[in-house]
């Protein structure tokens, strides 16, 4: 043990004004000595990085990338979603200090990069007689006093997320005639927060050291009750291996199924895996286009600015559409939520979606059966197809917005330009077993295996609340004499569309009390192990339709405050014992 440290603290010494260290500058075999070991600098590692500076005990943080893009080691993350979700999961993940945060994308009309934030809603945490494998082992109210640290640790007040607390007269909800349905906010959390300040303040953290370029390989344990070390490894060099007290997982929601499947010397069919649990559940948020709402009066594109993004008392947030609570339990739902997007007269126009499909044919130089139809098309409607190029060629505002920055709302004359909002939907997918994260015989360049595709499918209640919430959506506006709704999906016949997600990983390392049910107590301790936890939306037993980003957060806000609790009473020695 003596030598271990002497290892530990000679490097400390050699960069004590430098806590960020890149990993390939250690000699070959370095043991590193810490108290608490981080694998992972995405924003939950970071969030407990950060939680956690400052005490009296030392942190080790542990990053596969640096701090700039590199594609060898990005390239790690390939990998596809299949079926009827198609994703790369190259562009959805990232081996960067700050992980998946480099990639967030909703940028303002002020250029903000920003993340959509949003609590998960009560009935996401409660059991659900008929939603099987439902529930969390606390209700939201517990997570509540977390979820506002989380608030604060993005610089953002108040922890309020209702319509109410935000509309005025020039941004009010729409006028439906009964509370089926509800309006609530995002709220926008700036992404350098991950990328730049907070990598900041762990770099002058006296008790915290944070390794780049440092690829964790394998969870070493003798008994499986206790975690001793990790083994790291460099790109085109050596290894080094990491002992601790406590081990947290922070590597998203995939990698940390595939590192504790990796991990099997000791437990063949890998750590915390002893009731084949790890890699299942793999949930996401299928996205997609639902229909066109036709407002009766064009003056609701005036009056809806509430659903566009925009600024209110110093912060972003932008509206959307749930159904009530009380709604989705009578009727059995899952939830979702639905946002509106404008869209100019010709974007519906066959003459557009015809020019649309010759223009791909040409690209591709290939002549399809339909071209003759589709040339017809462009003729009988050449005024549309016209109109629709020249908002192109010359980026009139209503072709060339992007909804992800919004700014609709702000156009002049916006009631004049548009016809119809296209309403989108994001929802919530039902907890299935058997869309799960496995390991493929195909070996990485540090001979780890990689992951097979991940089969992804609806099950018959994702289609069926996708179904009730459009009709109940289209009752509503029809009710309030506020226009008409036409569905741009077949999901009432039955049909099982491809769609998008929201590169929302989450379940497969999921939260139970009972380890028949879950890889990790109620407190993300993996079940079995004294020292061995869980940070990230891999823990969720439900997905809930809300950005997972603040729940990530709070989450790990609260890990960290049983790990200074563990280490302040020496828990985990007691645990060990206990296992033992």
């Amino acid at each position: 043990m003596r030598s271990r440290q002497c290892i530990f603290f000679t490097t400390v010494i050699e960069t004590y004004n430098i806590m960020i260290i890149d990993a390939r500058t250690l000699p070959e075999n370095t043991i590193i000595e810490t108290e608490v070991c981080i694998i992972g600098a995405g924003p939950a590692g970071l969030t407990l990085a950060h939680e956690l500076s400052g005490q009296n005990f030392r942190v080790c943080l542990l990053e596969s990338g640096g701090t700039e893009p590199n594609q060898e080691i990005q390239s790690f993350c390939e990998g596809n979603i299949t079926q009827e979700l198609s994703q790369d999961l190259s562009e959805a993940r990232c081996r960067q200090l700050g992980g998946a945060a480099n990639l967030w994308n909703d940028r303002t009309g002020q250029n903000h990069v920003c993340a959509r934030l949003l609590p998960l809603d009560a009935i996401d945490f409660e059991k659900r007689d008929w939603l099987p494998y439902s529930g969390w082992p606390f209700s939201k109210s517990h997570l509540d006093p977390f979820y506002e640290r989380a608030q604060h640790l993005y610089r953002l007040r108040p922890f309020a997320y209702d319509a109410e607390d935000w509309e005025s007269n020039q941004t009010p909800r729409l006028p439906l005639a009964s509370d089926r349905i509800k309006s609530t906010v995002y709220q926008f959390g700036a992404r350098n927060v991950f990328t730049h300040e907070i990598r900041h303040e762990i770099k002058q953290s006296k008790n915290l050291t944070t390794y780049l370029n440092a690829n964790v390989l394998e969870i070493e344990t003798n008994d499986a009750k206790t975690i001793n070390s990790v083994r790291v490894g460099c790109l085109h060099g050596h290894q080094f291996r990491v002992g601790a007290k406590i081990f947290i997982l922070a590597m998203g929601g995939i990698e940390n199924a595939r590192l504790l499947l990796l991990s099997n010397k000791t437990q063949n069919v890998g750590l915390g895996n002893h009731n084949d649990l790890v890699g299942r559940f793999f949930m996401e948020h299928p996205y997609l286009r639902l229909g066109m709402f036709t407002p009766t009066n064009r003056q609701l594109f005036k009056s809806a600015a509430l659903y566009d993004i925009h600024w209110k008392n110093n912060l972003l947030i932008m509206g959307k559409l749930t159904l009530s609570e009380e709604l989705k339990r009578r009727q059995q739902l899952l939830n979702s939520c639905l946002l509106l997007f404008p869209k100019p007269k010709a974007y519906e126009s066959k003459a557009v979606n015809s020019l649309k499909s010759l223009l791909a044919s040409s690209r591709k130089a290939k002549i399809s059966k339909d071209t003759l139809g589709h040339l017809s098309n462009v003729i009988s409607g050449m005024n549309d197809a016209i109109s629709f190029v020249y908002g192109n060629v010359f980026k009139l505002p209503e072709f060339s917005y992007n909804p992800a920055q919004g700014g609709w709302s702000r156009l002049k004359g916006n009631y004049k330009k548009f016809s119809s909002f296209e309403v989108r939907i994001s929802a919530e997918q039902a907890p299935n077993p058997n869309v799960r994260v496995t390991l493929s015989q195909e070996r990485d360049r540090f001979g780890l295996r990689k992951i097979n595709p991940i089969s992804w499918h609806w099950s018959d209640i994702d289609i069926h609340s996708i179904v009730q919430t459009e009709k109940i959506f289209q009752e509503e506006i029809v009710r309030a004499n506020l226009g008409q709704y036409r569905s741009l999906t077949e999901l009432d016949k039955g049909t099982r569309p491809e769609c998008v997600g929201g590169n929302h990983h989450m379940g497969t390392t999921r939260m139970h009390p009972n380890p028949k049910q879950g890889v990790v107590d109620e407190n993300c301790r993996i079940h079995g192990t004294s020292n061995l936890f869980v940070a990230g939306s891999s823990v969720f037993p439900t997905g809930g339709c809300a950005n997972p980003t603040l729940t990530i957060i709070a989450l790990a806000i609260r890990l960290a405050e049983q790990v200074k609790k563990m280490m302040a009473s020496n828990a985990v020695t007691t645990l060990q014992r206990q296992l033992n």
